[in-house]
């Protein structure tokens, strides 16, 4: 019994970190099956379309018996075309300092001048140098120590392009960085996650064919056969826009958008090492270096928000105090507390 009462505690403290880190995991495999998908020439718009499409089928049963948005993935999805995926990840990590950022410039986070606060600041700098670093310094090319695990074979070349590929990955740090903002505030209205995801993803699917339409003329694009292309879709629909987006919103819903974001460098490390590793690819001096110091950064400003959460938990406990009586309390006076602020009065009798 003592050992079931210390664990059951400390499991549901740290929920929802362990979600998150099983949620970088599988971001981690989204991106090797999707370049492994790309290379086999599966088109990155009609990807999204299906996989999204997928998503709400899937979560649609759950949503309906249990409780009564797409520009961003497309950019990602087409950046993987022009870059890496290691590149990609790394500069993603950019996306907590700019969801810090832009609460900011939209009044939904606050900022003083204790040390906590600037560095909340100095974090979001630092942040943007390490992806700066990353987008304008490639650096030597780091040798490999064998030979690749896991070849892909595929019919479609991809050619590196390094100003379409990071203009794209910056584009979807700032889509998604705007998206869980306005998760964080819908919540507040719409507290229902699972109906929220099928949503998204319906929705979101829907704008997808309508933009792959417009830029895919070919009826071929459209045709998936029974090979990587196929998993690759299930996998992301089911596992990615489905399991992940609904960790996500519950999440945000327990600790905020910016908390959700901070484990993006876990992914960006799981990806480095198993495409250097498993699939042999090419790995810069420059994305390592960037992506320490956007590490540095990113771990500053969690520290910073950290003291946010430590001063709310006193100042609730500060308020609680003062506005709940004593038990048994014989003293005559007016308290003001309780649930829509009622006035309750304690007299004797």
């Amino acid at each position: 019994m003592g050992c079931r009462g210390g664990i059951g505690p400390i499991f549901k403290k740290f929920k929802p970190h362990l979600l998150m880190v099983l949620a970088e995991v599988g971001y981690t495999f989204l991106n090797l099956f999707s370049e492994a998908s790309f290379k086999h020439g599966m088109n990155p718009h009609v990807y999204v379309t299906y996989r999204q499409l997928v998503a709400g089928v899937f979560v649609f049963p759950f949503a309906y018996f249990l409780e009564k948005i797409s520009l961003a993935p497309n950019m990602y999805s087409a950046s993987l075309r022009y870059t890496s995926p290691t590149f990609a990840a790394s500069i993603a990590n950019i996306v907590p300092s700019l969801t810090f950022l832009l609460a900011v410039l939209l009044r939904l986070e606050g900022l003083d001048r204790s040390t906590r606060g600037m560095a909340k600041i100095v974090g979001t700098l630092v942040s943007l140098v390490g992806v700066m670093i990353m987008t304008l310094y490639r650096g030597p090319v780091l040798r490999n120590l064998g030979h690749a695990l896991v070849h892909v074979q595929g019919s479609t070349t991809i050619k590196e392009n390094w100003i379409k590929g990071p203009i794209l990955i910056i584009g979807y740090c700032i889509s998604a960085s705007l998206w869980f903002l306005m998760q964080a505030v819908t919540l507040k209205k719409y507290p229902a996650q699972l109906s929220l995801t099928t949503w998204m993803t319906l929705v979101g699917g829907a704008q997808s064919a309508v933009f792959t339409a417009c830029l895919t003329h070919e009826p071929k694009a459209w045709t998936v056969g029974f090979n990587i292309d196929l998993w690759n879709i299930l996998y992301c629909g089911v596992v990615v826009s489905g399991l992940i987006f609904y960790i996500q919103l519950w999440c945000t819903k327990e600790k905020g958008p910016v908390f959700i974001t901070t484990f993006n460098p876990l992914a960006a490390l799981l990806i480095a090492l198993l495409a250097y590793f498993a699939l042999g690819e090419k790995l810069h001096m420059g994305s390592i270096i960037g992506g320490v110091i956007v590490i540095i950064g990113l771990y500053l400003l969690l520290w910073g928000k950290e003291g946010d959460h430590v001063d709310q938990i006193k100042s609730q406990e500060a308020s609680l105090s003062y506005e709940e009586p004593k038990e048994g309390s014989q003293d005559k006076g007016v308290y003001l507390g309780g649930e829509g602020d009622k006035l309750r009065r304690s007299l004797d009798v």
